[in-house]
């Protein structure tokens, strides 16, 4: 009466999707898995937070270490106000303000120039200047007792940028540390932008002060921080702009899980890592036709390179080092995304079948 349910085989169209299905996987190289990260790219992500934190560290310490050397070698500018003491004639002892020009005027020794004289190299040439004439060996002291101002700005991929209003001597590592420290996505290069100081550039007639051009100073933090180069920790002066930019990033488009940008953190990324970062192919890519796109230094000219992607993430052809800014467009396989796209409407019509 009823027909009996026949077990072990299938209907036209699963036949169908079951065809496709083998059809699909053999023209299609197998699937990165979503989201998989390899081990080696793992290591490297860890790695160079690892870096950061160290760095930070390092800011840390040492801007803990140099406050009893906060002062030793600052240079007087203009606005200090300096007590100037003579042990042997009390008459000769004076609280200066430096003028704007950075002098000051003192009895017998008249207009001295001070500016960015250390303590210490201010007391030498007033002794000198005394024992000439006046004196025989004479003990001074020189005491800054107020410091001018100075703005110093600190920005990029810093926790705390901002601009900063601070007195006495500070260097490129005190303002690491009163920015917070560095972001986990800093770069390994920080730029100290030093505006021109009047007296320091030679104008023209006819050339605007405005023109004057900025020295640009650049420090290797790996080199500060990590090898311990202390010579790359640069005295700071008023107006200096401290720059920590973002580390350099590539880019990863088309037919991957996770298109997106990725950033380097200083350490050497291959076409197949960025890949990994992206979630893997999908299905639906063409792996030989992957494009990159290279710009250059100056960021106007651009090279196109033809990639296999299959044949790197099957380890038959050269893992290629990416550099900042790459660009890398996995196309879409035409046939595949047909046969994809009968399989999976089959597979509906399947289901629907089955439920009637």
């Amino acid at each position: 009466m009823y027909a009996k349910k026949r077990t072990g085989s299938f209907s036209p169209i699963g036949l169908l999707i079951v065809f496709l299905s083998i059809l699909v996987s053999c023209a299609s190289s197998p699937p990165s898995k979503s989201g998989a990260i390899s081990p080696e790219t793992t290591a490297q992500q860890i790695e160079s937070t690892e870096k950061i934190r160290t760095m930070n560290e390092k800011i840390l310490m040492s801007s803990l270490s140099s406050k009893i050397d906060l002062y030793r070698d600052y240079r007087i500018g203009p606005e200090d106000l300096l007590e100037i003491t003579v042990f042997e004639v009390e008459e000769l002892n004076q609280t200066v303000r430096v003028s704007f020009q950075g002098n000051i005027s003192l009895p017998l020794l008249g207009t001295l120039r001070v500016k960015d004289l250390t303590a210490g190299e201010l007391e030498r040439e007033i002794r000198d200047l005394l024992a000439q004439k006046y004196l025989q060996d004479p003990h001074v002291s020189v005491f800054v007792k107020e410091y001018r101002s100075q703005r110093i700005s600190v920005i990029g991929a810093v926790e705390k940028p901002n601009v900063y209003t601070v007195t006495g001597q500070k260097t490129i590592l005190d303002m690491l540390a009163m920015a917070g420290g560095l972001k986990e996505e800093a770069g390994y290069l920080l730029f100290l932008i030093r505006p021109p100081r009047g007296e320091e550039v030679a104008v023209k007639p006819d050339q605007d002060a405005t023109q004057e051009t900025p020295r640009t100073f650049v420090v290797d933090l790996e080199e500060l921080l990590v090898k311990g180069d202390l010579a790359l920790n640069l005295a700071l002066v008023h107006g200096d702009v401290i720059n920590v930019p973002v580390g350099g990033k590539v880019f990863v488009g088309g037919e991957v899980w996770k298109p997106g940008g990725f950033p380097l953190k200083g350490q050497p990324m291959t076409v197949s890592q960025a890949i990994v970062l992206a979630g893997g192919v999908r299905p639906t890519a063409h792996g030989p036709g992957t494009k990159m796109f290279r710009y250059s230094e100056k960021g106007t000219d651009k090279e196109v390179l033809s990639i296999d992607v299959s044949a790197i993430l099957k380890g038959k052809a050269e893992d290629i080092y990416l550099k900042e800014n790459d660009i890398i467009i996995v196309p879409r396989h035409g046939l595949k995304a047909f046969l994809i796209g009968i399989r999976d409407a089959a597979a509906g019509l399947f289901q629907v079948g089955y439920a009637l």
